[in-house]
């Protein structure tokens, strides 16, 4: 299908649209205050050691300390990683994360404990392989892999892997062959995706730069403390180009001058037969305005998602979960109940697909079907929803449809979701998503004249609320205001201050 990229760049962010069939699928943001941190080496500090959990924290100087499991712990050079890689995870795909596989070597016999491998205050050469995320910190590896255009290197593996998405047998023995010649001894590397037909020149480009990125980490390693930051990953731009911008994307257009120039340079160099496929966006409608993505940007971002028969979907997020019920809204179908309710879980499907990876939803997911008799008719459900998930490049676990209709799932959950990107939890309802309503509002300054009216000895009580609560009070409650000032014998005067938070109200005696 026809993909295509839109970047919209400006001096305090950074936004990639990957379009397929001119429909967003993918958004990514890059704010230069808060970018991320993904790829980035640094030398770190052990703060403690968690024999519990088999881990340890590093300090690499962000605000919390990196997580690092004993398993990405480095206890030599690896002489023998499996030969099959399968490239989930180390293709790169995501230009926002640029995820970076983790290659430990296959050890025989028990594994060292963490306690064993590690000590407070040592000093340690890490990999950011996931973002802190919610509470927690960073997570980091000791087995660096940095990734070039057509390479992943490995400085600290002995290995030499192809990915499986390169199915001819010839191509890729071909391209073993060709590494195993170029690259310099203990070295390890994962040839990927887009090297299908690459050359032993433009391989030789990727080597020498990727030994030029490892080199002068270790330079600087030599001479800073810890915690320091070694190397900064691509930005966005950069990490999109290299790891989008494939054969198969038919445009990429950008709307900033300088940094159409900077890909003009970069592609120039490492993709010259993509070179004609850059354009530069000169009209005066913003790019995002015009392609209508500002819109899809605006809808990905609401809680209710309209399908196109007039049923729809709802979207929450918990602490824990995000959950997705499937609802049949206006929609109520020809025949019977059972083809109505399968025909809306079908449409349900594809968006929800369509979704998740627009929204880059990760973590544990529970959708609601509507609850269908026929098992025949779970089944084409669960096989539609495996079939629209299986071009998400972020893996996925999908349990089949239990009989409540629930499915459980998981996808992998590399950085923060759009709603957290964009949005942050409500200071009015301090991210409940929901207010006290006027009435119960009401009733609670009713208790509160209560309180003060057996003890206080003033004339008057006045009260400040917000409008919707004043109007109450006026109207509907006004028979309970009466009945109040003859039980004290004391005025009630009701203010109306725009002011105040809706579960806000000021009591004043005179």
């Amino acid at each position: 299908m026809p993909t295509e990229i839109i970047i919209n760049a400006t001096r305090e962010e950074t936004r990639v649209a990957v379009l397929e069939n001119k429909i967003v699928v993918e958004l990514y943001f890059d704010r230069k205050k808060d970018r991320g941190i993904v790829g980035n080496i640094y030398k770190g500090k052990v703060v403690k050691v968690l024999p519990g959990m088999q881990a340890a924290f590093v300090d690499i100087g962000t605000e919390k300390a990196a997580f690092l499991y004993v398993a990405d712990v480095m206890t030599g050079m690896g002489n023998h990683v499996t030969e099959e890689v399968d490239e989930e995870g180390l293709d790169f795909e995501d230009p926002a994360e640029s995820p970076v596989p983790v290659m430990a070597p296959s050890k025989k016999g028990p594994s060292p404990a963490i306690e064993e491998l590690l000590k407070e205050g040592q000093e340690v050469v890490v990999q950011v392989t996931k973002e802190s995320i919610g509470t927690k910190g960073p997570r980091v590896t000791t087995y660096i892999s940095l990734p070039g255009r057509y390479l992943v290197y490995m400085p600290m593996v002995n290995h030499v892997g192809v990915s499986r998405r390169i199915g001819r047998d010839d191509e890729r023995h071909r391209l073993k062959e060709m590494i195993k010649r170029l690259r310099a001894p203990k070295s390890g590397y994962i040839v990927r995706t887009v090297s299908d037909g690459t050359t032993e020149e433009e391989f030789k480009q990727d080597i020498e730069f990727l030994n030029g990125v490892w080199e002068n980490a270790l330079k600087k390693a030599g001479g800073l403390v810890a915690p320091s930051l070694l190397h900064v990953d691509f930005d966005l731009i950069f990490r999109t180009v290299r790891d989008l911008f494939t054969k198969d994307v038919s445009r990429l257009v950008i709307d900033s001058r300088q940094e159409y120039a900077r890909i003009v340079e970069f592609v120039g160099t490492y993709l010259a037969d993509l070179l004609s496929r850059v354009e530069l966006w000169n009209k005066d409608e913003p790019i995002f305005d015009a392609l209508g993505l500002e819109m899809e940007i605006s809808k990905a971002k609401g809680r209710r998602v309209w399908l196109k028969s007039g049923g729809y979907i709802i979207i929450e997020h918990t602490e824990a979960l995000t959950v997705i019920d499937v609802n049949t809204g206006r929609y109520v179908g020809k025949r019977d109940l059972e083809e109505t309710i399968l025909k809306n879980n079908l449409e349900a499907v594809k968006e929800i697909a369509y979704q998740l990876r627009l929204r880059n939803i990760g973590g544990i997911i529970i959708i609601d079907f509507i609850d269908m008799e026929r098992e025949r008719n779970r089944e084409k459900v669960f096989n539609e929803l495996q079939s629209a998930i299986a071009n998400d490049r972020a893996k996925t676990n999908i349990l089949k449809i239990s009989e409540l209709g629930l499915v459980q799932m998981s996808r992998e959950r590399t950085r923060e979701d759009i709603l957290r990107v964009l949005c942050e939890p409500c200071s009015y309802c301090e991210g409940r998503g929901y207010t006290k309503s006027p009435t119960t509002m009401a009733y609670e300054v009713f208790r509160e004249i209560r309180r003060i009216g057996t003890s206080a000895r003033d004339k008057k009580i006045i009260i400040g609320v917000h409008p919707a609560v004043a109007n109450i009070l006026y109207d509907e409650e006004r028979k309970n205001i009466d009945e109040l000032e003859r039980e004290y014998c004391r005025k009630v005067i009701v203010k109306a201050d725009s002011n105040l938070h809706m579960e806000q109200y000021d009591i004043v005696t005179i």
